[in-house]
């Protein structure tokens, strides 16, 4: 544009100042695209006006149009464009310019159920120190550690060698808590407590990776937010329902784009747009159940997952280690905040959709099922377990968990009791028929692929099958590999969220439901409607009425029959529990297994289905099952039993040296 300018028009402005007010202009109006269509041009002799129609595009104030006229000048055998300013939009000159005054709706609470806040909008205050303000080092050392909970040392050590005249953050407290110290924060000498408005994370982060957390727009990111309205220096979603719900959350940025004088005052409206209202979130989740869910995991690595069997609700979703993810909204929160980012346990990983693991004896669920539909078995086919098996040659003797064995035993029992013995026979027999049939069982149960959560990421995991390992290894199957799939070892990995939702399929009678954490989004008080989550079903399982009733019955008498695998763990229970016990072989020679306990209760009405899988945990009975007991106890407002003395491994002791 600059070049087509007149001699005149170029010798009272140089290329930069041009370019300069072109973007200025622009940034000011967040203009997406400009268009300028010509209208129409009158000439007479060396002079032309020419008609013209502009049309931006804008992120805050909509499409803003205006038709104008310009001048052109015919000089040394072409036409040149004259004047400057005006080229940009109509009355702008050389002095005036553009003011944007911004409407942004509040960010929007996140709820759980019943309408208590997970996340909200809040005061926050900050409690911080001015070295060289302090008088008694002490009385400050004192006071830091009454309001923040941090230890002496800590707080010392975080305003340590800092400039005099710096106000240093400490740590970030709820209001109330500024309320309740206030004395203190305004009458020590080198304490200053600052307010602001910011995120707020209920109790210490409930369900952190299902709510997830703000942040300042990403760097590579800014574009992309520009184009939307904002200006960059906001908090956004960078993780879980935050992100995911962000369009909700922060409504819709709206704006008034005045045109100005030079001495500030208004010529003139250009454009308006009003804010669209933010739109609250209402979780699945029940606030004071999941927090007894993560008391209940703690700080094991791990994860629970409780869903509402009728409908893939998920009612509570923990994953372990945790964090509070208030560290990532406060800037005295930063050597906390490098705790959970350094911490070799990686808190950030959502076990409970991430995390991938063998599941163990679990699986005998689908090797049951598969043998029942299409092995030409039934609930009384005979096996024999010696505590060990041969079926492979003697070269690959493998054992059954029960040294001794369990002698003669059926199929339904042999689930029932979690035999290996009899699961490694229905295995070798299964790829005798297919050996695509017991992973496709695998997939058809909900194990191995995605399972449609869509509000936070989830990964599939993997049911192997002939064509993936000869992609993968260039190698052939063998019956081994489908006798290690029948006991959910091997290649197999699954989340324990598919884990869980195979289990409410089971237990409401076949349906495979998607889960879901977004219960309903607020209507915004203008014609936008609430939006609720309807229940989603997305598959059946392969199994007739009367083999699923079979698969049921055995998993009730795992917590009720002499040989049930988690009967003793039960015993008194007063809600009836079915399930299936699994320990699942960890990678590393060294690593106890993988602790799992799959259930639904009440077993004979099902309304939960709960999964707890601890990593490196021990025998599923012995850790993974008295945790579930305490789980529906949780849900149903009863005392938890007690862990057993034997819960929890015992750490092999170093040997002195």
């Amino acid at each position: 544009m600059y070049a087509l300018l007149s001699p005149a028009g170029r010798a009272t402005t140089g290329p930069d100042s041009f370019d300069a007010r072109f973007r200025a202009a622009f940034q000011t109006a967040t203009v997406l695209t400009a268009t300028a269509t010509l209208q129409a041009v009158l000439r007479t002799e060396d002079q032309a006006q020419a008609a013209c129609r502009l049309v931006w595009e804008t992120a805050l104030v909509g499409d803003v149009i205006t038709d104008t006229v310009f001048s052109l000048s015919l000089q040394g055998g072409r036409w040149w464009v004259e004047g400057t300013g005006d080229l940009i939009w109509p009355g702008l000159g050389e002095d005036n310019y553009f003011y944007m005054e911004r409407h942004t709706p509040a960010r929007a609470n996140i709820y759980d159920r019943n309408g208590l806040a997970l996340a909200a909008e809040g005061t926050i205050v900050t409690v911080g120190v001015v070295p060289g303000e302090i008088q008694d080092e002490q009385a400050v050392l004192s006071v830091l550690s009454q309001v923040t909970d941090l230890a002496v040392n800590e707080a010392y050590e975080r305003y340590a060698n800092r400039p005099p005249g710096w106000w240093t953050p400490i740590a970030d407290v709820p209001a109330e808590v500024g309320v309740r110290y206030a004395d203190l924060l305004l009458n020590t000498p080198g304490v200053e407590a600052r307010e602001k408005e910011g995120r707020t994370y209920l109790e210490g982060g409930v369900a952190p990776h299902v709510v997830g957390w703000v942040a300042p727009v990403p760097a590579e990111e800014l574009d992309t937010y520009r184009a939307r309205g904002y200006t960059g220096d906001e908090w956004v979603g960078v993780s879980g329902l935050e992100a995911w719900g962000e369009t909700y959350l922060a409504g819709l940025h709206g704006g008034t784009l005045y045109l100005m004088s030079p001495t500030g005052q208004v010529l003139g409206e250009v454009a308006h747009r009003d804010a669209v209202p933010s739109r609250a979130v209402y979780t699945t989740i029940d606030r004071p159940f999941q927090h007894q869910v993560q008391e209940i995991l703690g700080d094991r690595r791990g994860a629970i997952v409780v869903l509402d069997v009728a409908t893939g609700a998920v009612l509570a979703m923990a994953s372990g280690p945790s964090f509070d993810n208030n560290v990532f909204v406060g800037p005295g929160s930063e050597a906390a905040r490098n705790g959970v980012l350094s911490n070799p346990d990686h808190p950030l990983i959502n076990r409970a959709t991430q995390g991938t693991y063998p599941c163990g004896s679990v699986f005998k669920i689908v090797t049951a099922a598969a043998a029942l539909e299409a092995g030409g078995m039934t609930p009384e086919t005979a096996f024999f377990c010696p505590g060990y098996w041969e079926g492979l040659g003697p070269n690959y003797r493998m054992t059954c968990w029960k040294a001794d064995g369990h002698g003669n035993i059926n199929l339904k029992d042999a689930l029932t009791a979690s035999c290996d013995v009899t699961f490694y026979s229905v295995g070798q027999q299964l790829d005798g028929v297919d050996s695509n049939l017991l992973p496709s069982f695998g997939r058809a149960f909900g194990l191995g692929v995605l399972t449609g959560l869509a509000e936070i990421p989830e990964v599939a995991g993997l049911m192997p099958d002939p064509a993936w390992k000869e992609a993968t290894y260039g190698e052939g199957w063998w019956v081994g590999d489908t006798v290690n799939v029948a006991i959910g070892q091997g290649y197999v990995l699954v989340t324990p969220l598919q884990v869980a939702r195979m289990m409410a399929a089971v237990a409401n009678g076949g349906t495979l439901y998607r889960p879901y954490v977004v219960a309903r989004v607020a209507s915004a008080g203008d014609a936008r409607a609430e939006i609720v989550t309807q229940p989603d079903p997305m598959a059946t399982l392969p199994l007739s009425p009367e083999h699923l009733a079979v698969i049921q019955e055995a998993l009730a008498a795992v917590t009720t029959a002499p040989i049930g695998t988690a009967t003793h763990r039960y015993r008194g229970m007063s809600i009836p529990v079915a399930g299936k016990t699994g320990t699942a072989q960890a990678p590393g020679a060294e690593s106890l297994p993988h602790s799992w306990f799959a259930a639904y209760a009440p077993a004979d009405a099902p309304e939960i289905a709960v999964v707890v899988m601890v990593e490196n945990g021990g025998e599923g009975s012995a850790l993974a099952a008295p945790m579930v007991r305490q789980v529906v106890e949780a849900y149903y407002g009863l005392s938890l039993t007690p862990l057993p003395p034997d819960a929890e491994p015992t750490p092999t002791p170093t040997p002195e040296p």
